[in-house]
């Protein structure tokens, strides 16, 4: 059975202000399964931003209310979620837990004329050959993350064989995709791989997977995997000595996935993420430090980038809203499309023909675990080792976009 949980942001006392019916957001994302840790990120970040926008007096003077419900992480639950979402009133959907799992509720949105905006959701097909009108992504895709990886790994790994260890769905193959073209390794016999099955691969699997990588004789492991999935790979490597004898690549990395490995296993290892919450320290950021110190001291952690994706659409609907005076879902499209502002890090930028928001993407790497253990939190996993902008080098151009689509037998303009 169908169970919509719902969060009111407000105080008594403030709900007494307010005479009209709320404006309600329905985020559709994982509560329980591999992916929870990024999930419960996703609704502390959208609280704390329905909050901060309550207390300061509403959007078109209503409150906003936050339904949820989960996804479990699975597509044909997130696309039902959808339908009873929007039967609740929802005037806008997002959230994420897997690529599968956004664009399938992405579709049930579209056809409910709903915005859906997508957390977690990073194979190129999102926002590429599954691409539609009322989809929007707000963190970086397969291709951008790739790129910016391959930045680094073609300066520091150049001409090491690489074995790939990629999760069997569409993430995984548009992540190893891009990772070879942007590394030159599409060679399969230099640069051999093995597909892990997906969803909720058996530890036998991947033990066998990691012992093939072991026999390669590869210098670097390229670990595709995510949430739970990645955290049992790579504490398996870490047992099986592997980390001592490659370097080990994570292309998608987040503060949720860092701690369920472990301070020790993740030391060293190298990987991209979109967000995490040292950048606004490292490059000045202030309205960056302002939501990690709101939220730290909330919640007694730090937030993770599935928390400040979601933080961040929050205001950027917010923010369309203001700018149409309307909930309507057409013009509330046409005043994203092509919007530049600031939130949490750089000047952002919701892309107008596919929709892919352009961003900063930020290569990292593990701190040593005394490091980890020192802060008060024992949460600083992260050095940052360089920042690709998403404008001019990460993203795909309009003409590489045209021609995926193009390829796909699809439109070259959303619908």
């Amino acid at each position: 059975m169908f169970r919509c949980v719902v969060f009111v942001a407000l105080a008594l006392s403030t709900l007494a202000s307010y005479a009209a019916d709320p404006i309600r957001l329905g985020l559709n994302y994982p509560s329980t399964g591999r992916y929870k840790e990024q999930g419960i990120a996703q609704a502390r970040g959208a609280l704390m931003a329905i909050e901060e926008i309550n207390a300061a007096g509403g959007l078109l003077g209503r409150p906003l209310e936050l339904l949820t419900a989960n996804t479990a992480s699975k597509p044909e639950k997130a696309v039902e979620n959808v339908k009873h979402l929007a039967a609740q009133g929802a005037s806008m959907l997002f959230g994420g837990s897997s690529s599968a799992v956004a664009i399938a509720a992405g579709k049930e949105a579209a056809r409910q004329g709903l915005i859906y905006f997508g957390t977690l959701t990073y194979a190129n097909e999102t926002t590429d050959e599954e691409g539609q009108r009322y989809m929007f992504r707000e963190t970086y895709n397969a291709w951008m993350a790739a790129k910016a990886l391959a930045f680094y790994l073609n300066q520091s790994l150049a001409g090491k064989k690489v074995f790939y260890l990629t999760a069997d769905y569409s993430w995984g193959h548009s992540t190893e995709s891009s990772l070879r073209n942007f590394t030159n390794t599409k060679d399969e016999n230099m640069h051999p791989g093995v597909l892990v099955p997906f969803p909720r691969p058996k530890q036998s699997d991947i033990e066998n997977a990691l012992t093939a990588a072991e026999r390669s004789g590869a210098d670097v492991l390229m670990m595709i995997q995510f949430g739970d999935d990645m955290a049992t790979a790579l504490n398996l490597a870490y047992r099986m000595g592997l980390k001592e004898k490659m370097t080990i690549v994570v292309p998608n990395l987040t503060l949720g996935m860092a701690k369920s490995a472990g301070a020790g296993v993740m030391e060293d290892v190298i990987g991209a993420v979109p967000w995490c919450w040292q950048v606004p320290y490292l490059y000045g950021f202030e309205k960056g430090k302002q939501f990690v110190e709101r939220f730290a001291e909330r919640f007694q952690k730090y937030p993770s980038s599935s928390a400040a994706s979601a933080y961040s659409i929050v205001y950027e609907f917010k923010s369309a809203v203001e700018r149409t005076g309307s909930l309507n879902s057409s013009k509330l499209i046409t005043a994203l499309e092509n919007h530049t502002y600031t939130s949490v890090k750089d000047p952002q930028t919701w892309r107008d023909f596919d929709h892919q928001n352009l961003q900063s993407v930020y290569v990292v790497k593990g701190k040593q675990r005394a490091r980890v253990l020192a802060d008060k939190f024992n949460e600083d996993y992260f050095e940052v080792l360089l920042n690709i902008p998403g404008n001019t080098t990460a993203a795909k151009t309009y003409d590489e976009w045209v021609a995926t689509r193009q390829a796909a037998g699809k439109p070259v303009r959303l619908q």
